[in-house]
């Protein structure tokens, strides 16, 4: 069963990690065709946040709703979530062109081939598409990653730093290509640090301090 849903709410959600309190009680609405990005200094509970709303983890207390649909349905709408994480995970003997068709093939996606190809050229990646990612930069390498989010077309792109190592050519076409995300009515969450980005990529731009929300959209 393919699950859709056109917004993403999160009430009361607080995660906690032993004593330390990670989210502390955060309210937020986000629309498909739309981009928020969120700032913050480290340890502000941004990245919790984010794996929250991916389903590998789970608050404290709270609600997380997926449309109509809730946890209950985790299986179903973790399949319409694509996630860059900090922390890229590629098979550094693979070809950037073979971790995206393995991964496609997880997913059982049935053009594997022609998906991995059109984001290849979107994120100009064809001169290292045969290399092992082991011998690419970490730009390089995280275009793959963001390939890789993208493969399943999801509803809800969350990514974490999105960004990083990428230059200003492949900055411009990643912004490009979320745009595109955005008019095909996915619902994007980006953390970043980097203020210039945030500012082109996002509808909204939303700071975090102490696991809360300290300054919401203007």
């Amino acid at each position: 069963m393919k699950l859709d849903f056109e917004e993403v709410s999160v009430a009361g959600l607080a995660k906690s990690y032993g004593p330390t309190l990670a989210l502390a009680g955060v309210d937020l609405r986000f629309e498909a065709g739309k981009a928020t990005a969120i700032q913050g200094a480290n340890g502000s509970g941004k990245s919790t946040l984010l794996w929250l709303l991916a389903m590998l983890a789970y608050p404290t207390r709270g609600e997380i709703r997926y449309g109509r649909y809730g946890v209950s349905h985790a299986d179903e709408l973790r399949g319409r979530i694509g996630f860059v994480a900090h922390q890229l995970q590629l098979y550094p003997g693979l070809s950037g062109h073979e971790n995206l068709v393995l991964a496609a093939k997880l997913q059982n996606i049935p053009y594997a081939q022609k998906r991995a190809t059109d984001l290849c050229e979107a994120l100009s990646l064809g001169e290292y598409w045969k290399r092992p990612v082991r011998t690419y930069s970490r730009g390089q390498a995280q275009r793959v990653s963001i390939a890789r989010a993208l493969l399943h077309q999801p509803r809800l792109l969350l990514m974490d730093e999105p960004a990083t190592g990428l230059d200003i050519k492949s900055t411009a076409s990643f912004i490009d290509l979320i745009e595109q995300q955005k008019r095909e009515g996915a619902i994007v969450l980006i953390v970043t640090h980097e203020a210039q980005f945030a500012d082109a990529v996002a509808d909204r731009v939303l700071q975090m301090d102490r696991g809360r929300i300290v300054e919401p959209e203007a």
